[in-house]
């Protein structure tokens, strides 16, 4: 790195040389219709940084490296995230890979995502195999992120990027009091796809777990801004609305001894050392909300 002629150690820049180099970037690219945004990843904490065209709709900018028909996928798929699985009781907003497959949402027969006729009657759909291998795109560039439970839900930049399409679409009314899809949270006034929620379910107000230390550290109760009702933790946003159920965790104590059994075979076959095609031994990842624990640990140690 080089700052006026002379090479500089990155250790030598400081955050508030860093966050006047973006302004001044930022300045730069202003006459030209871009800006640049920043958010925090909802589990990680990390600073994450976007070049964003404030003018043109960035579903519209994709058709440069995407079809019409890929587009239109994404389209019911964010359908499926911010309304099929997204309702007042169950704030996923984000689908499994068997949802993110299914033909309503490959092929359409939901929502319209676009009123031209024309460009409707191009939309022929995609296959299985052609669905799948969007998914690997779009996450490949980072608009969407896989979770290690395997579900797809919009990754930062998709969110950074799409924030006011995502208002627009899916937030029927502008009352604040009535409840709203797509909602922010609570200390960091970015949208919450990963955090929790009020316990009443007609209340908009939630938070990030990244930010919770925090802001409750700032209140004099931990009591909902808004509604004054108790605020526990234990209501979700997200994946861990499925994955904290007694049903899935009943579905995961049947399957854990095939696991073993399998991972017994693979060691098995590896030990034989011949006699027939080995298998190749999978090594299990953390669970998201084991992430999400640490993130939340890392918080409380900052404060």
């Amino acid at each position: 790195m080089y700052i006026l002629g002379r090479a500089t150690d990155p250790k030598e820049v400081t955050q508030a040389d860093f966050d006047s180099y973006i302004s001044a970037a930022a300045d730069a690219i202003s006459p030209f219709d871009y800006e640049i945004r920043s958010t925090q990843h909802q589990i990680s904490k990390e600073r994450i940084y976007a070049l964003v065209n404030s003018v043109s709709d960035p579903l519209t900018q994709m058709a440069t490296t995407h079809s019409t028909e890929e587009i239109l996928y994404l389209k019911r798929l964010l359908d499926a995230m911010f309304e099929t699985y997204n309702t007042r009781r169950r704030e996923v907003m984000a689908v499994t890979s068997m949802q993110a497959l299914e033909a309503k949402v490959r092929k359409g027969g939901g929502r319209q995502s676009t009123g031209e006729a024309s460009t409707q009657s191009a939309d022929k759909g995609l296959t299985t195999a052609e669905a799948e291998q969007t998914l690997e795109k779009l996450v490949r560039e980072k608009w969407l992120d896989r979770s290690k439970a395997g579900f797809y839900r919009l990754s930062p930049r998709g969110l950074m990027e799409l924030r006011s399409w995502l208002v627009d679409t899916y937030n029927d009314s502008d009352d604040p009091e009535e409840w709203q899809r797509i909602k922010f949270c609570e200390a960091c006034k970015e949208i919450v796809t990963i955090g929790q929620r009020c316990a009443d379910l007609d209340c908009n107000v939630r938070l990030h777990t990244i930010c919770e230390t925090a802001y409750w550290n700032s209140r004099p109760s931990k009591k909902c801004p808004k509604c004054e009702t108790a605020w526990d933790g234990e209501h979700h946003v997200g994946q861990k609305v499925i994955t904290t159920t007694e049903e899935h965790l009943k579905g995961k104590r049947r399957s854990a001894p095939a696991k073993r059994k399998s991972a017994t075979e693979v060691q098995g076959d590896e030990e034989s050392g011949g006699g027939g095609r080995k298998r190749r031994s999978r090594v299990e990842e953390p669970d998201e909300e084991e992430e999400e624990q640490d993130a939340s640990q890392v918080a409380s140690s900052e404060e």
